[in-house]
């Protein structure tokens, strides 16, 4: 399975996000979609998952939930847009994390682009693949692309979109 994953597009969905996303089989969205008028051009991907985030409106948090638990192969993946991050999670996750596990942490918000282990709860991987919108404290928008095959993850590439716009614009 190929995924393409994103987080903070804040109501703009940059057009070149479909060319890199044009092969995944899924892809997921960690929160802040920021317009509900994206959604149609979410429907034009093949599997779409998205959670709302702090930023989204009523009928954004309508049609997706706060968090989701799904496998994708045989691995468990986790998705909320307000984590926190190994180790410095949020209160409600750390009260998650104490229960059960995923393989996979998915998380949006910082605008800040992490793959990373958390050494402690071995082997849960937490993504957050930065933000691919315009507006917030990020420099480049970025996107995460992966494989997932079986129990397996690999081939994470960082996707460049460029620099935010709105500094381009103060130039």
């Amino acid at each position: 399975m190929k995924i393409g994953l994103l987080a903070d597009t804040h109501g703009w969905l940059d057009p070149k996000i479909f060319d890199h996303f044009e092969k995944c089989d899924e892809i997921w969205h960690a929160g802040d979609i920021g317009d509900p008028e994206l959604l149609p051009a979410f429907d034009r991907f093949n599997h779409f998952r998205a959670v709302y985030g702090n930023i989204d409106d009523r009928t954004i948090r309508n049609k997706y939930p706060e968090f989701q638990s799904f496998q994708c192969e045989q691995i468990h993946i986790w998705m909320i847009h307000i984590s926190g991050y190994p180790p410095l999670y949020t209160p409600q996750m750390r009260t998650k994390l104490s229960v059960e596990q995923p393989d996979i942490l998915v998380g949006g918000h910082s605008h800040i682009l992490r793959v990373m282990h958390d050494i402690k709860r071995p082997p849960l991987l937490y993504l957050n693949p930065g933000a691919a919108g315009r507006y917030g404290g990020h420099y480049m928008r970025t996107l995460l692309r992966f494989e997932i095959n079986d129990t397996k993850i690999h081939n994470i590439e960082v996707i460049e979109l460029g620099i935010r716009a709105t500094l381009v614009d103060n130039h």
